[in-house]
């Protein structure tokens, strides 16, 4: 076995890696750039090597800067996590020309199911469902748009180096095919230095379903199930599960017959996994195959009992796969949701940032959390903008899904905004909880993005009864403070108004052993608790049934989190309450006449000049962040005054690019 193993990746995928090579007994060597140094995952390995600046390209993506590392520490092997150099075929042939294993498939392999429109032709060898479409390279515009018609519209134009949702974009119409070439093309070159495209049918209501498979180089080739990974938006995964809802034991034996087959033909070794678009009729169509360790693997491992990564390392090192495809079973339910640093209120716009507060779920035999960040860290604005995987088990999909809610409830973040109500809210979705998904859920259920409102929470008595409760206890300590004048101490009355935006919930609350009962409509509630001030966790029981609700003091207000919603309440005595109903509502400053960046990121482009007129929905800049471009056109038609950023320029979040008259 190795001695000795470098990670030519950086995050959550780097520190999950080496937490299995530290359980094998292997030392482990972390890289990491500028913006990375004393990331988690340099704290977390042997020895770490610096490679380089922040951007990707000068330092992860550099291969002679990776083999230097390995070079100078003695490393035997290379993990390449996945993104980066995981798929690149020249930096496994470069390693395996200095004698360094590569820790994951062969490039024969990897340069077949690399590119896509390759990758297709040998899935129609193999005897593989294909979606109908061109499997050549686009040239033109021209011939983008000559090549959606013959296929028919609707049509998806993909990047044949492309992955994780980069260079991808559908088209309905020619308009959007001739712009569509164009991000696609510009994201692949960004993203993946290659601008090839190519187009096919874009099938509607679609499912996204792969198998996971694990090969030897003994020929042994096993398929571990599947992966439902229909949730997502922009193309971008944001829950998976396995098993999925819709598969029955006959459709999963010929998916992953039809998986292995395909990685027999490319004579596959290490973990791989083959993608399919599933249609309502369950017909199922390859999509790609990503000949790396994938994202969502902890529900496959889960599911299954085996550590991935630690076959991935024993296959490498040659030995046989130690199970037949007979021996392998499913045992009950798992559930990922990917933590993104993201404001779901703001259309997902990426945030950076420290994290001044993270506490994540405590982790147990059925709660992992896989994550590269640390309290005090930082989220940059150069790569990826995962916080963590959080993955839930249990025996069936229900309790695997109540156990989700619970633990994202608990999941407390601060310094960044994150997307961790928007997930909450998918898990308590009617459509998720039925099973009912495709890979258009998200857009369907939230047409004009997602929105607090969209999130009411379910027990509106729950969030009443418990920031009563906290009222009292900060009003009971307030009471005892020393000094006091005597006759005149403070009382606290039982008697309280819970605010709610513009509604006024009068209360009656009264201590108990453990707690508070509080009287609310003509019922009273019971909250039991141990909390302490300051605690970001008020754990408890609200009448009877375990509670866990985040909490922030903020002034006079209390911001509680539970299931999703986000709810800012006041508990006031009542003559204060009747004064509050006159206070004025300060009105946030016109920002109308500017064009804002929406995030944090590089202006890559500016398309207007002073004394300019523009339309409505005429491009004006595109500013690039965590490797996507982000197109900002024109709200209404006017005439641009000033220019307050040039292309180059780092911007924050709602600076002002350009100034109209």
């Amino acid at each position: 076995m190795f001695k000795k193993i470098l990670v030519a990746n950086r995050g959550e995928i780097a520190c999950r890696v080496f937490k299995t090579a530290r359980k094998m007994g292997i030392d482990t060597v972390a890289v990491y750039s500028d913006a990375d140094r004393g990331a988690l995952h340099t704290q977390m390995a042997t020895e770490s090597v610096h490679i380089g600046p922040p951007a990707s390209s000068e330092s992860y993506l550099v291969a002679e800067r990776i083999i230097q590392a390995c070079r100078d520490t003695g490393a035997q092997a290379v993990h390449p996590g996945y993104g980066f150099l995981s798929e690149n075929s020249g930096f496994a042939r470069a390693l395996e020309a200095q004698g360094i294993v590569f820790i994951g498939p062969g490039t024969e392999a990897i340069e077949a199911m690399g590119d896509k429109i390759t990758s297709k032709k040998l899935a129609l060898e193999a005897g593989v469902n294909t979606i109908p479409g061109f499997a050549g390279v686009i040239e033109n515009a021209d011939h983008a748009v000559e090549v959606a018609k013959g296929i028919g519209y609707p049509v998806m134009l993909k990047a044949s180096a492309g992955g994780g949702g980069k260079g991808m974009r559908v088209a309905w119409n020619d308009d959007e095919c001739r712009d569509g070439l164009q991000r696609a093309a510009s994201e692949a070159k960004s993203s993946f230095g290659d601008d090839r495209v190519f187009i096919e049918k874009f099938i509607e209501e679609p499912r996204h379903i792969e198998i996971q498979i694990i090969a030897d180089g003994h020929d042994n080739i096993v398929y571990l199930g599947e992966r439902e990974c229909s949730i997502q938006r922009r193309h971008q995964k944001v829950i998976e599960e396995a098993p999925s809802p819709f598969v029955d034991e006959a459709m999963r034996k010929a998916m992953g017959e039809q998986a292995v087959a395909l990685a027999r033909a490319v004579h596959y070794k290490s973990a791989g996994t083959v993608e399919f678009i599933v249609d309502a009729d369950k017909n199922f169509y390859f999509l790609e195959m990503n000949t790396r360790l994938q994202v969502e693997h902890p529900i496959t491992e889960f599911v299954t009992g085996f550590d991935l990564v630690e076959l991935m390392i024993r296959v490498a090192d040659g030995e046989k796969l130690p199970f037949t495809q007979n021996e392998i079973s499913l045992r009950g339910w798992a559930i990922e949701c990917r933590v993104y640093a993201e404001d779901p209120f703001r259309n997902f716009l990426p945030s950076t940032g420290r994290l001044f507060r993270y506490v994540p779920p405590e982790e147990s035999d059925h709660v992992r959390v896989d994550t590269g960040v640390f309290e005090g860290g930082e989220v940059s604005m150069y790569y990826d903008p995962m916080i963590a995987k959080l993955v839930t088990h249990g025996a069936t999909r229900d309790q695997a899904i109540q156990r989700m809610r619970d633990a994202l409830d608990r999941y407390y973040i601060r310094g960044v905004s994150h997307n961790v109500s928007f997930l909450a809210a998918l898990i308590v979705h009617p459509r998720f909880n039925e099973g009912r998904l495709s890979t258009n859920m998200i857009a369907e259920e939230y047409p004009d993005g997602f929105h607090a409102a969209d999130v009411p929470h379910e027990d509106p008595a729950m969030i009443i009864a418990v920031a009563a409760s906290i009222n009292r206890r900060y009003r009971d300590r307030a009471a005892e403070i020393t000094g006091q004048m005597r006759g005149h101490e403070r009382q606290v009355r039982d008697g309280w108004v819970v605010v709610m935006g513009n509604e006024y919930h009068h209360v009656t609350v009264q201590a108990t052993d453990g707690g508070h009962d509080v009287e609310y409509n003509g019922e009273v509630f019971t909250v039991r608790s141990d909390w302490q001030f300051g605690r970001p966790l008020f754990e408890g029981t609200f009448n009877g049934a375990e509670l866990c609700m985040q909490v922030e003091r903020r002034d006079t207000a209390y911001r509680l989190f539970h299931g999703g919603s986000e709810i800012e309440v006041m508990v006031l005595t009542p003559r204060v309450a009747e004064l509050c109903r006159y206070m004025p509502v300060k009105k946030p400053p016109d920002m109308s006449k500017f064009l804002l960046s929406p995030m944090p990121g590089l202006l890559t482009s500016l398309a207007v000049k002073p004394d300019q007129e523009v339309k409505a929905g005429e491009e004006m800049a595109v500013v690039e962040a965590m490797k996507m471009e982000n197109t900002l056109r024109a709200e209404r038609d006017g005439k641009v005054l000033t220019i307050h950023a040039w292309p180059g320029d780092t911007l924050a979040v709602d600076q002002p690019i350009v100034e109209f008259a």
